[in-house]
């Protein structure tokens, strides 16, 4: 039995599809829903995501990603193996950011020959990718679904800068929360801010804490969250909504002292 995870920009009626799609080709596999929720084709989200989530799964676990602005196009469609997990999705990036974390990768371009007779040109998600997921599943080897690749499209969710009196960095993930998730790695920012540091964003003082409850309801806070990056949240309430930030936006975080 093997664990397939799904990761989609979909919302809540195309995953039906695909799960069944699944089923039918391996009725013992486990599908785990990782999010449906992504803003519809933000790439970087849909990888931060995926980032966050494949290091607690066991070796053998299949991670789908579509988040696919250009299907029906000629971008490859591919499956990665890294560290002993399998992801499948476009070749846009989203996959590489997981890839990369887990280590060891191996690229390969799906092949037509193992696709079903008729593929919608825009749903790949039901056509290509829970199909190979699934024969992965039942112990199809890699070599049968197609051809190692050494050219694929990365993604690079870095590009902060940390200087002695601010952070330049970007939104790449607004969760249901509305906590704003940076792409500032936690450990990079530790070696320069503090604990109890006091930061500021749009005008608005913020504390570097461990965790939400260190300030009382309504107020905001900078933190380390639980996916490993900068964040910034408001206790109880939706800081991208007070900040009218979205996915993408550049920021500047002022560090006014405590460091």
């Amino acid at each position: 039995m093997s664990i397939i995870t799904l990761t989609t920009d979909f919302g809540s009626l195309y995953p039906a599809s695909m799960k069944g799609v699944i089923l039918s080709i391996d009725p013992d596999a486990t599908i785990v829903d990782i999010t449906h929720s992504i803003p519809p084709t933000d790439i970087q989200a849909g990888a931060l995501a995926m980032h966050s989530v494949v290091r607690y799964y066991p070796q053998g676990t299949i991670h789908v990603g579509v988040i696919d602005p250009g299907v029906g196009t000629e971008r490859k469609a591919i499956v990665v193996r890294a560290g002993g997990q399998y992801l499948v999705g476009p070749d846009n990036g989203l996959l590489m950011p997981a890839a990369k974390l887990l280590g060891d990768m191996e690229v390969y371009e799906i092949s037509s020959d193992i696709l079903p007779d008729e593929v919608s040109s825009t749903f790949h998600g039901r056509d290509i990718f829970a199909p190979v997921a699934a024969h992965i599943s039942k112990g199809m080897g890699l070599k049968e679904i197609g051809k190692p690749v050494d050219e694929y499209v990365t993604l690079d969710i870095s590009g902060y800068e940390i200087e002695k009196d601010f952070i330049r960095t970007r939104v790449v993930y607004i969760d249901s929360f509305g906590n704003i998730i940076t792409n500032v790695p936690g450990d990079e920012l530790m070696r320069s801010v503090q604990q109890g540091a006091i930061l500021s964003i749009a005008g608005r003082q913020m504390p570097f804490l461990s965790t939400y409850g260190e300030v009382t309801r309504g107020k905001l806070l900078s933190l380390v969250g639980s996916h490993g990056f900068l964040e910034v949240a408001l206790n109880q309430g939706s800081a991208a909504k007070l900040l009218h930030l979205d996915n993408g936006n550049e920021i500047t975080i002022g560090i006014l002292g405590g460091q």
